[in-house]
C-alpha cells in the first residue's frame, strides 16, 4: 500500500499525492485505471486530482470497465478483454474500436481476431497518439478539455523522475545556415542527411503548440512541423491524421521553422530503417524543452555536439542573439556604459539560432570536447541508456514506499 505524503515537490509546482481511496466517487473502473497509470512502469504520476481528471474524461466508465483490464506492456486481444471484463465479445470490440482508432488513448497492433491492445505512458504516448492532427481545424471540444487536463498534469513535473539519471531520448540538430560552417559536423547533424534516407513523409501539427494554441497561450509559430518518417508515415496518412509530403517538402518545412526561429529534434539513434519522428520546437511550447526551461531536467535531451563561441572583441552587445534563444541561454545586459554578455551552458541545446543572428560573426559553433555521437541503432540505444530507464522507475518505486 502506498503511503500518504502530505506534498510531493515536482519541478517548479507541487502535486497534492493521494491515496485511491481518496476519491469515493470515482468509479471502481476509473481508480483501476489510475493505479495503472501511475505506475513507474508507465513512467507514471502519482495519484492525483490532474491524474484522475484526465483518466475521467479519456474513458467513459463503460470503456473503464473493459480497460481496467489491461497492465503496462501487456498487449491483450478483445477476447481477453471480454472474457475478463464479463462483458459480449461484440460490444467489447466496438468499444476497443472507439478507444484504439477514433480517440487513439490505446495503441493496436495486427488484424482481426489478433488485433492486440495497449496502453501508453501518458507522456511520452498518448499525450501525442492523442492529438496527431492534420489541422487545428480538426481539434474538436474533447481535444480541448483533454489538452487543458493533460497540460495540467504535466505542469506538476511529473516527468523529471524519469530524468534523474539521463535517458538522452531526443537530440536537437544545429540550424542549416549554422552547421554548414562547421566542418566537423557529422551526418547525423545533418537533416537533409537524415532525410535522404528516407522515402515516405507525413507531416501534422505540432502536439505540443497545439495544446497551447487551444489554451490561448501559443507563441504563433508554425504549427505543422511535426513529421514521421519511414513505415509508419503511411499509416498515418490512411487514418487521414496526417498529410503526406515528399521529401522537398518535408525538407522546406523544417527549413520554414528555423527561420521561424524554431529548432529540430531527432530520436537519438542513427538507424533510419524504420520509424523515425521529429518536430520542430520553441522553449516556451515544446514539453521536451519545457524539462529544461521550467523544471531544470535535462536528461531527457543528448547533451550538445556543439557550443557556441564568443568572440567578445567582435560583440557590440546588440542582444540579437539573446532575442532568437529559445531557451534563454543568452543574456544580453546593455544599460548606459554597462554592457555583460552571459552564456548560460546549462540552458543551452546547441542549436546556432544565436550563430545565425549574430551580425558581427561574433559568435561561432564548436565542438564540445570528448562529445558522444548517438547509438547506431534502436537496440544499441536501449544498450546505453535501458539501464537508466530501469533505474529511474525503480527510484521513483522506492520513494513512493518511504
Amino acid at each position: 500500500m502506498e503511503r500518504r505524503k502530505a506534498k510531493v515537490a515536482m519541478g517548479e509546482r507541487k502535486a497534492e499525492a493521494r491515496l485511491p481511496g481518496d476519491y469515493p466517487r470515482v468509479s471502481g473502473p476509473h481508480m483501476d485505471l489510475v493505479r495503472t497509470y501511475s505506475s513507474p512502469a508507465l513512467l507514471g504520476p502519482r495519484v492525483c486530482d490532474e491524474l484522475v481528471a484526465l483518466v475521467e474524461h479519456m474513458y467513459t466508465e463503460e470503456e473503464a470497465e473493459v480497460a481496467r483490464h489491461l497492465r503496462p506492456w501487456r498487449p491483450r486481444t478483445a477476447a481477453y478483454l471480454a472474457r475478463a471484463s464479463g462483458k459480449p465479445l461484440a460490444e467489447v470490440r466496438k468499444i476497443l474500436h472507439r478507444l484504439a482508432h477514433e480517440k487513439y488513448v490505446l495503441f493496436s497492433f495486427g488484424k482481426g481476431e489478433k488485433e492486440r491492445f495497449g496502453l501508453l505512458p501518458i507522456l511520452p504516448g498518448t499525450f501525442e497518439h492523442v492529438l496527431v492532427r492534420k489541422s487545428p481545424e480538426e481539434v474538436t471540444d474533447w481535444h480541448r478539455r483533454f489538452a487543458e487536463l493533460f497540460e495540467a498534469l504535466f505542469r506538476t513535473g511529473f516527468t523529471t523522475a524519469y530524468s534523474r539519471r539521463p535517458v538522452h531520448a531526443v537530440r536537437y540538430l544545429p540550424v542549416q545556415e549554422a552547421v554548414e560552417a562547421v566542418p566537423m559536423a557529422l551526418p547525423s547533424d545533418r537533416l537533409e542527411v537524415i532525410m535522404a534516407d528516407h522515402r515516405d513523409f507525413a507531416v501534422g501539427v505540432c502536439q505540443c503548440r497545439l495544446t497551447k494554441k487551444t489554451l490561448g497561450q501559443d507563441c504563433g509559430r508554425p504549427l505543422e512541423t511535426c513529421m514521421v518518417m519511414g513505415d509508419f508515415a503511411p499509416v498515418l496518412v490512411r487514418e487521414g491524421r496526417m498529410r503526406r509530403v515528399d521529401r522537398e517538402e518535408a525538407l522546406a518545412i523544417k527549413r520554414e521553422a528555423e527561420k521561424a526561429g524554431l529548432v529540430t529534434w531527432m530520436m537519438n539513434d542513427r538507424s533510419s530503417k524504420y520509424f523515425k519522428c521529429s518536430c520542430s520546437c520553441c522553449g516556451c511550447c515544446c514539453d521536451a524543452l519545457r524539462q529544461i526551461s521550467e523544471f531544470n531536467a535535462p536528461g531527457f535531451i543528448a547533451p550538445p555536439h556543439f557550443l557556441p563561441h564568443l568572440d567578445l572583441a567582435l560583440c557590440d552587445y546588440c542582444g540579437k542573439c539573446a532575442k532568437v534563444c529559445t531557451m534563454g541561454a543568452m543574456v544580453v545586459v546593455r544599460e548606459g556604459e554597462k554592457k555583460s554578455h552571459l552564456h548560460r551552458k546549462e540552458r543551452c541545446i546547441g542549436c546556432g539560432l544565436c550563430v545565425v543572428a549574430c551580425p558581427r560573426g561574433a559568435l561561432s559553433l564548436r565542438e564540445v570536447p570528448g562529445y558522444r555521437p548517438p547509438p547506431a541503432n534502436f537496440l544499441a540505444y536501449v544498450a546505453r541508456y535501458g539501464g537508466n530507464y530501469i533505474m529511474n522507475g525503480l527510484s521513483e518505486w522506492v520513494s513512493r514506499r518511504r
